[in-house]
């Protein structure tokens, strides 16, 4: 069975994330959504709020599971038994940042990275993007699923 990461801190998930989703679940027989947790970083949202949101997301998808992690990517690939990692690409910066994290993946282990584009009409969408809107009241709906609503 081929299954694949798709790790992140998906504060929130966006419409490019569930894209990279929707078409990974067409190439892999699981896709796991993997919530990496970062005690330095601040997250707008709760580790139970965006797990929930890529839960409810994907609720009549099986082959996603959606699961948390701490520590470096490709260990916890190890300890799961998962050979692969996707990974979204929006534009060249994305690719220069990627493509670093890769090479040292597969150097720290026989780990390897798939990286699919993000179609054109998510490719501007960034989770940061969505919070400074969310921030300043602007209308975030249209850059997340419908299952992202800020109560």
């Amino acid at each position: 069975m081929k299954r694949a990461i798709f790790p992140g801190s998906f504060d929130p998930i966006t419409l490019g994330h569930y894209d990279i989703i929707k078409r990974g679940v067409t190439l892999f027989d699981e896709i796991i959504v993997a919530i990496g947790v970062n005690a330095d970083k601040k997250y707008m949202f709760t580790l139970e709020e965006r797990k929930a949101f890529i839960e409810n997301t994907f609720a009549d998808e099986p082959k996603v599971k959606v699961v948390t992690y701490e520590g470096l990517t490709v260990h916890f690939c190890q300890e799961i038994g998962v050979e692969f990692i996707l990974r979204g690409l929006r534009n060249p910066a994305d690719f220069e940042f990627e493509k670093a994290i890769a090479h040292t993946n597969r150097d720290l282990a026989p780990i390897e990275t798939v990286f699919l584009l993000t179609a054109a009409k998510t490719s501007y969408i960034a989770s940061s993007i969505v919070r400074d809107v969310i921030r300043n009241n602007g209308d975030y709906t249209k850059l997340v699923p419908d299952t992202v609503r800020i109560k």
